[in-house]
Formats: C-alpha cells, sequence, structure tokens
C-alpha cells in the first residue's frame, strides 16, 4: 500500500507539488516568525551586558531604561554629578561610567561619557565594544573636542576618521547647531546590532564646553566663547542623564540598590537592566503574538488547501479505488493510503520548509544585525520550534482524515463499479 500511494502520488505529482509549495511556504512562515521572535528576544536583552544597576532620577524602570539604553525619548531629571561622585566610591562598586544625553548631530543621538564607557560596556554574550577604525576620544581637556560614531552612523552619513562634525543642540535634527565648536572623528567603532551603532560619543567635558555661552537652550546673547578658550573654563558637568555601574560581586546587587533607593541627597532609581528589559519586552508582546497568530493562520490555510485537493481528486480517482478494491485492497487500506498521501506531504513540507529557512539565514548573512540590530541564529530547531513542527504534522494528519474517511465511504459504496 506504501509503494502503490507513492505511485498514485506521483501520477498527481503536479497537483500535489502546488499543494507542496504551500506547505513548505506557510512552514517557512511560521517558523521564521518564531525564530526571529525568539533572537528578538535575545537580541532585546543583551543590548546591555554586564552592567549590574542603571541608576537614573527617579522615574518608572522602563522609562529609565529606553532613554538610558535605547537613546529614545528624554529624562524626566537628571541626577547630579556629586551624586555620581559619592555612589563611584562606594565599596561595593567596581566601576561606574555616567552618560549624559540631550543633543543630537543630524538625527542621531549624542551621547556624552567616560573613556572607560569603550572598556567597561558589554553587548550580546559579554562581547567587548570594538572599533573598526580609530581609536576613542582621549577625555582630557587638551582634546575636548574629539568624538567617536557608531556603525551606522559612519555608514549613513558616510564618515571618515579625521571628518569634523558640528552637534545640534536637543535632539531634533534641524535643531540649533553648536557650529562654532565642530568635533574631529577620531574613531569608528565595529558594528553591534545595539543603540550604541547610532549614537555619536563624546566625553562629558565636551557637553559642559558646547554649552558654556547657552542657557535655557539657547545661546547667551552678546556672549561667545571661541572653542579654543574653553580649556580655561571649569568643565565638570553639574549633572548628568544615568549612571551604569558594575558591581565586585553580583550577590551584592539588591544590597546596593536599597542603598541607592534610600539616598537622602536627591531621589535616585537603581534598576537592573534584565529586570526592566523583560517588563519592556512584555509591554509590547502584543505584536509578537499577532505575528504568531498571523503565520499560524497561514498554515492552517495551507493544510486546509490540502485537504481540499485530497477530496477533489476523489472524484477523478473512484476507478482508482476500484480497482484497488479488485486487488484486494479493503476499505481500511483505501482509507490508510489518503492517509499516508496526506502524511508524506505535510513531513516533505515541513523538512523543506526548515531547509529553506536554514539556507534563507545563512543568506542573509550579517545583513539583519546590520539594519535590525537582530542576531538570527543558526543550528537545530529550538523546543518551541520542534513543537511547532510537532503542531503542523499532527493538523496534517488531522487534515488527512476527513479525505480518507470520504474514500473509504466511497470505495465501500462504489463496489467494483464506480458511478462517474
Amino acid at each position: 500500500m506504501i509503494r502503490l500511494s507513492m505511485k498514485s502520488a506521483w501520477a498527481r505529482r503536479l497537483t500535489l507539488s502546488i499543494v507542496l509549495f504551500s506547505i513548505v511556504l506557510s512552514t517557512l512562515v511560521l517558523l521564521a516568525v518564531e525564530r526571529v521572535r525568539a533572537d528578538a528576544r535575545v537580541s532585546f536583552m543583551q543590548s546591555i551586558s554586564g552592567v549590574d544597576l542603571i541608576v537614573g532620577a527617579r522615574t518608572s524602570p522602563i522609562q529609565l531604561m529606553l532613554y538610558s539604553v535605547f537613546h529614545s525619548g528624554s529624562a524626566t531629571n537628571n541626577m547630579s554629578m556629586d551624586s555620581y561622585e559619592i555612589l563611584a566610591t562606594h565599596p561595593l562598586i567596581a566601576w561606574a561610567v555616567p552618560v549624559s544625553l540631550g543633543d543630537s548631530h543630524r538625527g542621531f543621538p549624542v551621547l556624552g561619557t567616560k573613556p572607560s564607557y569603550f572598556s567597561h560596556l558589554r553587548y550580546g554574550y559579554q562581547q567587548p565594544l570594538a572599533f573598526s577604525a580609530g581609536r576613542s576620544f582621549a577625555g582630557s581637556l587638551d582634546s575636548v573636542f574629539e568624538a567617536v560614531i557608531g556603525a551606522q552612523v559612519a555608514k549613513e552619513l558616510g564618515y571618515r576618521l579625521g571628518d569634523r562634525i558640528t552637534l545640534s543642540h536637543g535632539m531634533e535634527a534641524l535643531g540649533p547647531e553648536h557650529s562654532d565648536k565642530p568635533f574631529q572623528v577620531t574613531g569608528i567603532l565595529a558594528p553591534t546590532g545595539t543603540p550604541t551603532d547610532r549614537a555619536v560619543l563624546v566625553s562629558l567635558e565636551a557637553i559642559a564646553a558646547i554649552h558654556l555661552d547657552w542657557s535655557g537652550g539657547a545661546p547667551l546673547p552678546g556672549l561667545k566663547i571661541p572653542a579654543e578658550q574653553v580649556r580655561k573654563f571649569n568643565l565638570r558637568p553639574n549633572d548628568i542623564t544615568a549612571l551604569f555601574i558594575g558591581l565586585k560581586s553580583r550577590t551584592d546587587v539588591f544590597k546596593l540598590q536599597r542603598h541607592i533607593q534610600d539616598y537622602r541627597a536627591e531621589p535616585l532609581l537603581a534598576t537592573m537592566p534584565g529586570v526592566a528589559l523583560d517588563e519592556l519586552w512584555t509591554t509590547i508582546s502584543m505584536v509578537e503574538n499577532v505575528l504568531f497568530i498571523i503565520s499560524s493562520l497561514v498554515v492552517v490555510i495551507g493544510l486546509a488547501g490540502l485537504t481540499s485537493t485530497l477530496l477533489a481528486g476523489l472524484n477523478e480517482r473512484r476507478r482508482e479505488l476500484a480497482i484497488l478494491r479488485s486487488v484486494g485492497a479493503g476499505p481500511r487500506d483505501i482509507f490508510l493510503m489518503l492517509v499516508l498521501e496526506g502524511v508524506v506531504i505535510t513531513a516533505l513540507g515541513i523538512i523543506l520548509g526548515y531547509l529553506l529557512l536554514f539556507v534563507a539565514i545563512e543568506l542573509l548573512g550579517s545583513l539583519p544585525q546590520l539594519m535590525f540590530g537582530l542576531v538570527l541564529s543558526q543550528g537545530l530547531p529550538s523546543n518551541q520550534e520542534w513543537l511547532l513542527i510537532f503542531a503542523i504534522f499532527l493538523t496534517g494528519i488531522f487534515s488527512s482524515l476527513f479525505p480518507g474517511w470520504r474514500a473509504w465511504r466511497i470505495s465501500l459504496a462504489d463496489g467494483l463499479t464506480p458511478r462517474l
């Protein structure tokens, strides 16, 4: 019966190949959505690693994460530089890196920080930031106007080492510029697939320098401090946007968090990046649920095509079924033959769909990471993907039961003389 079933399917290979193609695409869509969903969550959760606590002015943990890590939105308030310097000397803290946001360059956020940002900050699986060209800004008074740009900034704007750029006040792409104090590009970061790719990084002293003759978001009338004279002034900033902290021992994270929450000099919030990112992902999980539902419907439609094709071909196959009855095939054999066809087509569609996904990921290479910050993983299916594959296969079996039952009924009613 297996051999007869395969020969019968081969005789109708054109029709069944169309059904097979729809199942392949359905499987590809469902597994691709699941792979993107899982990898997007991993990439999202690993936008910043190696940081035990993020500290900022008291707000919600999600908002603190959005503007400090993803450079989205703006801080409701800043924390003072004094608080940063006090917290940095805490005995539980191994390192502390301040960041200051608020300015931009042609739509890209400007991040003020210290050179230690490049040695302590990690992404992905504890991968350090690396330079594709150049070096970090010096962070000294003699080299105030130096800048490091992310990979996406360099790619979109065509910048190279030694180019001079000017920053804009505020986050608007066409906001007022600090045109009298240009920066020189000293380094270009390698792609990371994180918000750092779209950032311009300068020193905290540089942020203070470009705002010496500004007040209230506008230049002071009648006051112009040339770039060559800013070193005569105190360039210590009064406040920062957030503080990234690494601990000597991660077991002390809750102890230090309580200490910061109870800090009396000013109201501060300390959040663990993993907890905040998980909470943030939960708020946007509706999107992945909608994508999963749509892809599941695509699979159902593909398997419905399998059912309809098998049913539509039954009338044409009545003579074939009658001949099989004449050579000794019973109704149960006819039933199993139809079910076997559906099972084989479903299994083949699943295998080809997964192989097509594997090939697509190989061909895309690092393109998703460069364009969307998404690292697509290769390898065997995950546990969730195995469940989806099993669900598709099980649905394919059920889709074949009704045509099999219908063939069984027809073979009993027709006997050896099919009514055409």
